[in-house]
């Protein structure tokens, strides 16, 4: 006659998967032999990249980074190239950062793939400062300095960058004391859409996010609640749609601070709110779109799957956001500055030859302890 089990109740510990909470890092670090600083990036797709530096450097891949042409533009010995944008694999443009008296303030136009350059635009005016640079298409761009005599300074182009003109002084957006742009990463300022621009704003009482919606003739601002100072503010700008967009920033001088340093719009940059903060804490400078489709068969049937995160990066680390920035993933504590990213490959820069690029990402999953009664 088989014994009785007992009735008293045995509690066991076993292991049980939960919800993920961890990211692996797969940033994958190149190791390119230099030691040049860099914060400019543009992937033009995911094989061809091109990436500006100190030291007058201007560095290309157009087979996903496995070679790198660098190339060093003649007389920019001294130039620090803080933004940089492509059009193709032989077409680019690139801006130097550095005070424009100490003939600091130029932009360069290749067309032979970096081969050789020609110099598009130089100024000596005392407190020109370029920051960031971008294009709406292959003709219509805009170029972001510092404030001089009150007011940030503006240059468009309708030729592709060939030949600049500034904005005329009455028409450029009006700062306030102390207010000015970090040429950090190249995105305080993005044009987007047909014909809207985003800058944004530190240094002063408030970050703010200025916008024009005529390719930069006229523009709107709007206070932001991103902590502020005299080194802090906006960084980086990205939008996914002509209303969604998020800016993400920090203090230079505190890269580590735990401060907030997300915001997001969703009515096309008119107001801001914070969000959750980005991983790990600390100063973000960057936040670029990774989008990745993937086209299933069902049959007779194509079905369509697309994959979209955001990935922010700073001096701390990176991290992604699969749901417009309300949960944040860390996936690397390379202190990528910038980042770009075409569809679903994207490449991160930093200080001392840091180049890193990133294809895929996902959260780890984290095991608990778990009581359970038997």
């Amino acid at each position: 006659m088989p014994q009785r089990i007992s009735h008293h109740k045995l509690a066991v510990l076993i292991m049980i998967w939960i919800a993920p909470h961890l990211a692996a890092a797969q940033w994958k670090v190149i190791n390119i032999k230099t030691t040049i600083h860099m914060r400019a990036v543009h992937a033009v797709s995911p094989t061809t990249c091109w990436i500006g530096g100190t030291k007058g450097t201007v560095l290309r891949t157009t087979n996903g980074g496995k070679d790198w042409l660098t190339s060093r533009v003649d007389g920019a010995d001294s130039l620090d190239f803080r933004d940089i944008h492509a059009f193709n694999k032989d077409v680019a443009i690139a801006m130097s950062a550095g005070e424009a008296q100490k003939d600091k303030a130029k932009i360069y136009r290749t067309e032979d793939g970096g081969i050789s350059w020609s110099l598009v635009y130089q100024t000596t005016q005392n407190g020109v400062f370029l920051d960031g640079i971008d294009f709406w298409d292959k003709n219509k761009g805009i170029c972001l300095g510092d404030p001089i005599d009150g007011r940030l300074f503006i240059l468009t182009t309708d030729d592709g960058g060939k030949n600049w003109q500034e904005l005329p002084l009455e028409k450029r957006p009006v700062a306030e004391p102390g207010e000015a742009c970090f040429a950090a990463s190249g995105t305080s300022i993005i044009a987007t859409g047909k014909n809207k621009a985003f800058i944004g704003t530190g240094g002063s009482k408030m970050a703010r996010v200025f916008r024009s919606a005529d390719f930069g003739r006229t523009w709107e601002v709007s206070a932001t609640p991103m902590p502020t100072g005299p080194t802090s503010g906006i960084f980086g700008l990205t939008f996914w749609s002509k209303n969604d967009g998020m800016a993400v920033g920090g203090d230079y001088k505190k890269t580590a601070d735990s401060s907030q340093n997300v915001l997001i719009t969703k009515d096309g940059g008119v107001s801001w709110k914070l969000t959750a903060m980005a991983k790990p804490a600390g100063l973000k400078e960057s936040v670029s779109l990774f989008h990745k489709t993937n086209a299933l068969w069902n049959g007779n049937t194509q079905v369509r799957s697309d994959r979209y995160a955001l990935i922010s990066s700073g001096p701390s680390g990176s991290s992604f956001s699969e749901n417009w920035g309300k949960t944040w993933y860390e996936i690397g504590k390379e202190g990528f500055h910038a980042t770009s990213f075409a569809g679903g490959v994207g490449y991160g820069v930093g200080a001392n030859g840091l180049i890193g690029k990133i294809e895929k990402f996902s959260k780890r999953k984290k095991r608990k302890l778990a009581l359970v009664e038997e």
